[in-house]
């Protein structure tokens, strides 16, 4: 049975602008990248300050894995001005992924998804666009950076080439594109599902699985919907933080997200044709069974009333005096079935 696993903080009956920490095991971790085209540098430092992000130089993205130690979100955003509103949000995992544009900064918040066994795994990443850095926030260790790391040190693409815009850029695509990767594992079952569904192979546990898909789905739309209009706005801000040429690439991110709408709702439709298919498969082997009970009970009926008959019991009954009496009921009853049975097939009724 596929599950959803997610780390809630609590705000309600707290004051607007409240940080909402929850207790993790981890410690908080700080990770620099500073790059631009000729030169890199990547470490862990133990404390952020504003001379991380001042190199003119140079693109800066900081990393903080561990958004419990509200004391250090606290910090972070005093150090670079960000609204009260703004530290909330990035501490409050149930957020619902969000675009907001302010003077100095522009922050979007939303979900990394991944596969931990039969879980899927959701943890909330908010990402802060700069002058000339990036800061991300994140609740654990593992995310879907990866790949951006590694253009960034092998100095793949164009990304070392850019500026923080085209960073951002990055970082938010390689979370969209991790969706594809969960929404392809999520088609793989659904078609395996649907062949056993169409083929009417199903077991006894063919509907739970129906039900699983269903609300994997339905968390998965959840998750995806709002991007929509976050990307569908994102690559529209007027923003001296983003340039023309980063639009772009924002509308191609925008584009990719239309493309997981499409393939949420035909995996949506399909679902529903499948639930329809498998009830009606359901309700055709009953039909079948009824059928066949009810041709066995056709059939004894008369051989049920011949039985009747010469069950009672009357002193006289001429034909129970016949030597060949029995036989002859007998085989008056077994002509009577076979007679029947030939009429019923004639109909097609099985």
């Amino acid at each position: 049975m596929r599950k959803f696993s997610r780390i809630k903080s609590s705000e309600i009956g707290h004051t607007p602008g409240t940080l909402h920490g929850i207790e993790k095991e981890i410690d908080a971790e700080i990770e620099l990248i500073r790059f631009n085209e000729d030169d890199i540098k990547r470490e862990m430092i133990e404390e952020f300050s504003l001379e991380l992000i001042e190199e003119e130089n140079y693109v800066n993205w900081i990393n903080i894995t561990g958004i419990h130690d509200v004391e250090l979100v606290k910090e972070v955003g005093k150090l670079i001005q960000l609204h009260p509103l703004t530290l909330e949000d990035i501490t409050n995992t149930r957020q619902r992924p969000k675009k907001e544009e302010f003077d100095n900064y522009i922050i979007t918040i939303l979900d990394m998804l991944s596969y931990q066994g039969e879980y899927i795994q959701s943890e909330q990443v908010s990402l802060i666009l700069l002058e000339n850095a990036v800061i991300t926030f994140q609740e654990a260790h593992g995310d879907d950076f990866n790949q951006v790391r590694v253009r960034i040190e092998e100095n793949k693409g164009q990304i070392r080439k850019k500026g923080a815009d085209y960073l951002f850029y990055a970082l938010l695509d390689a979370i969209v594109d991790n969706y594809f990767h969960i929404l392809e594992r999520n088609e793989e079952v659904l078609e395996e599902l649907d062949d056993l569904v169409v083929a009417a192979k199903t077991g006894p546990d063919t509907l739970e699985n129906i039900q699983d898909l269903k609300q994997e789905i339905v968390f998965l739309r959840k998750t995806i919907w709002p991007l929509n209009t976050i990307f569908g706005n994102l690559y529209r801000v007027e923003s001296p933080l983003l340039s023309k040429e980063t639009d772009y690439y924002l509308r191609d991110v925008y584009d990719h997200v239309g493309q997981l709408m499409d393939e949420i709702d035909v995996g949506r439709d399909m679902l529903s044709s499948m639930l329809e298919i498998y009830l009606s498969n359901k309700s055709n082997k009953m039909n079948e069974v009824m059928q066949f009970l009810t041709v066995i009970s056709t059939i004894f009926i008369p051989l049920t009333f011949i039985a009747g008959v010469y069950g009672m019991n009357f002193k006289y009954m001429p034909e129970l005096d016949y030597k060949i009496a029995y036989p002859a009921v007998m085989f008056l009853m077994l002509l009577i079935a076979v007679v029947q049975l030939i009429y019923f097939r004639s109909k097609k009724w099985f």
